[in-house]
């Protein structure tokens, strides 16, 4: 459906008078389908994100008309989801470049933000015991709190002379860890790791290790493949298996593992600006970071308004660089001790 909208000159922006908004395109004058096929997302969820950011976005500027709650919004998802350059999709809702950059920014801001308002482990009880047994239901592994994994984001060299951002594939990224539940919610999000870090060494320092390990009693465990320690309160395969109980523990951990691996892939698919094969994110690491945690925050506010995580999912495996952290077996007896017991009682 072709619509046209004029882009408007930008002294209107710096000489009209009073602080009016300026709404350049007016979403109730086009379809469904054309909000879902431009900016990611249907009509209901858009309305819902506009309430959720108009405070913050409709803080007065020095500019004599701001740019509109819904204009910003709108900026921000057709870059988020399009991967496209700002110039396409500011055309695309009649703003010029200069502002669909502020727009993209002003958003981003704003969902970071509200990044710990979306985004903990801080549930209550029923839906942490309604998590469980989504999670047993995958395979029959009980007590699963949430999977972790991490993914690398491509970006563009940085300016300074900085190879802490070239990972083991040799192209500069932000190294993610996330983590999961069984719908693909995320219970954590850090995107602010330079590529070259490792999985094992970037989770040794994160907040979700250092809130776990400090607990006395844990409530279950988290799920994590091989490059990860095994913990009392971390579930990895067994490097080594042995016993028919030991391969279907392992067949069993790599089918609930893989949902994180499963979410990474819907957000990179759903916004299409972190998806490498559309090139990177030409930003510095900094701004990087936020766009991802944006996108992470909008995951799961659209996932708790009712959107599924899956919709919009690619089914091939995304080219994750090994990082080569495989480590020998935990010597950590009382964490083997409740593998063991966990792999006796389900899987023998």
């Amino acid at each position: 459906m072709a619509i046209q909208i004029a882009i408007l000159d930008c002294d209107l922006l710096l000489h009209g008078r009073g602080h009016k908004t300026l709404d350049r395109f007016d979403i109730e004058t086009v379809s469904d389908e054309f909000l879902l096929t431009t900016f990611g997302f249907p009509r209901d969820f858009i309305y819902y994100l506009v309430e959720l950011l108009r405070d913050t976005l409709s803080r007065r500027t020095q500019r004599s008309r701001a740019i509109s709650p819904e204009v910003q919004i709108l900026a921000a998802l057709g870059f988020y989801t399009s991967g496209s350059f700002q110039t396409r999709m500011g055309d695309a809702i009649g703003i010029s470049q200069a502002s669909m950059s502020r727009c993209v920014t002003n958003v981003t801001k704003a969902l970071v933000e509200k990044a710990p308002e979306c985004i903990g482990f801080m549930r209550d009880e029923a839906t942490k015991q309604q998590s469980k047994e989504e999670f047993f239901r995958v395979a029959g592994i009980p007590n699963v709190m949430g999977v972790v994994d991490c993914a690398h984001i491509a970006i563009k060299a940085p300016n300074a002379d900085d190879s802490s951002y070239v990972n083991k594939k040799g192209f500069h990224s932000i190294n993610c860890q996330l983590v999961c539940d069984a719908r693909g919610l995320l219970l954590s999000a850090e995107t602010n790791w330079p590529g070259s870090l490792l999985d094992n060494c970037i989770f040794k320092q994160s907040s979700v290790y250092k809130e776990l390990e400090e607990q006395e009693n844990h409530e279950g465990w988290l799920l994590g493949d091989c490059h990860y320690p095994l913990k009392k309160w971390l579930m990895t395969p067994v490097q080594y298996p042995e016993t028919s109980a030991d391969f279907r523990y392992n067949l069993a951990h790599t089918a609930t593992h893989e949902i994180v691996d499963r979410t990474f892939r819907a957000i990179q698919t759903r916004f299409r600006c972190l998806d490498g094969s559309k090139g990177y994110l030409q930003y510095s690491p900094e701004k990087c970071s936020h766009i991802i945690l944006a996108c992470c925050v909008l995951h799961n506010v659209s996932l708790q308004s009712g959107l599924d995580a899956w919709t919009f999912e690619r089914t091939d495996i995304p080219d994750q660089s090994d990082d080569g952290s495989r480590k020998p077996e935990s010597v950590d007896s009382e964490a083997v001790r409740i593998r063991q017991e966990l792999i006796l009682s389900h899987f023998s």
